[in-house]
């Protein structure tokens, strides 16, 4: 029983299912079996299978071949998941589903991701790279390009968060380069904006997730890290800039000292906007954007978010009707399709087509 089967990404699956069930193969690390009862006192069990572009969890019933399985998993295993698969108002499911152990040339594969997730990470991660090195204020620079030489395999492998937006390995580094290609358009339009200051800011607004919201060299099992769950990524960030600006202050010696304006309030207004790129203080920002690289930081940063969001409810939400689907929570409404460009079809628009 399907053994002849072709195996599919979670990204695929996610946007095949509600349309056109049927039986598919699955391959990924367990993140996780959990075991519940239902509301009549059954048990079963809630596994969660994760790969490069995403996770799903699904439902072993205590009288399937998966229940069995699911109870000698410990979490960390990469499994082969077959099944008949549907949706339904919670979401995707599997029936008769059965896991099978993953070879380590299978796990390789898998831990590599798609060639097109592969290619356009490393093309975002260049064009990081490349616009850093056209920073024109020595500083801004120098502590940008340390910052990818030191960190930059761990930025690589960060999601943007754990759930809500660019939720998966190498997450981070796509919504990094979006923000900063939009920052590009803006400082096109106002002139005035320091794009040094700005650039520099958004490749380090979200670099404390590198311990809040990364993943192992070997896995897509995202930890829950000690020091972020104490101090949380704005302060970690805050921490990194201010370390490798004395660091790099210290290597230039008397150099820094004759620029204007001077380090430290350079220094500063870059922390500023990764203290305060959340926006509000209620939304863990310890200080309002009050600087026009701050507040054009925090807009492009919650516009990006969105989008990435929206999209995905696109492929993921039930639909309500031929337009309109069910609500994405962070958006707190109904989604409605996009309007076509014209001259093309509903059926040619593109996910997250930068």
């Amino acid at each position: 029983m399907y053994e002849s089967m072709e195996s599919i990404i979670i990204a695929e699956l996610k946007n095949t299912i509600p349309s056109n069930p049927g039986e598919y193969s699955v391959c990924g690390q367990i993140s996780g079996s959990i075991r519940k009862q239902t509301r009549t006192g059954n048990p079963y069990y809630e596994v969660e299978l994760c790969d490069s572009s995403g996770s799903i969890k699904l439902k072993a019933w205590q009288d399937s071949v998966a229940f069995s399985q699911a109870e000698s998993l410990k979490g960390s295993e990469w499994v082969r998941i077959r099944g008949h698969w549907s949706s339904n108002e919670y979401g995707l499911d599997a029936r008769d589903w059965q896991l099978s152990t993953l070879g380590a040339e299978e796990i390789a594969d898998v831990l590599a991701g798609t060639e097109e997730t592969k290619l356009k990470q490393e093309e975002d991660y260049n064009y990081i790279q490349s616009i850093c090195e056209t920073l024109s204020d020595p500083r801004f620079r120098s502590i940008c390009t340390k910052f990818l030489e030191r960190f930059g395999d761990r930025f690589k492998r960060s999601a943007g968060a754990r759930n809500l937006h660019h939720a998966r390995r190498g997450g981070l580094t796509e919504h990094v380069a979006q923000m900063i290609r939009s920052a590009e358009g803006i400082c096109s339009a106002y002139t005035n904006l320091n794009r040094d200051l700005l650039v520099s800011g958004i490749l380090f607004h979200d670099c404390g997730k590198m311990w809040e919201n990364t993943f192992p060299k070997d896995g897509f099992t995202m930890p829950y890290d000690f020091r972020a769950e104490l101090t949380g990524h704005i302060s970690i960030g805050a921490e990194i800039v201010n370390s490798l600006w004395r660091e790099t202050e210290s290597e230039a010696g008397e150099e820094w000292k004759m620029m204007e304006p001077s380090n430290e309030k350079a220094r500063i207004h870059l922390v500023h906007l990764i203290l305060s790129h959340h926006g509000k203080i209620e939304y863990g920002s310890p200080v309002l954007p009050k600087t026009p690289e701050a507040i054009i930081l925090h807009h492009i940063d919650n516009i990006d978010a969105k989008i990435e969001m929206i999209y995905q409810g696109y492929e993921e939400q039930e639909p309500l009707s031929q337009e309109v689907l069910s609500k994405v929570w962070a958006l707190e409404t109904n989604i409605v399709r996009p309007l076509e460009k014209y001259g093309t079809s509903a059926d040619q628009i593109e996910p997250n087509d930068n």
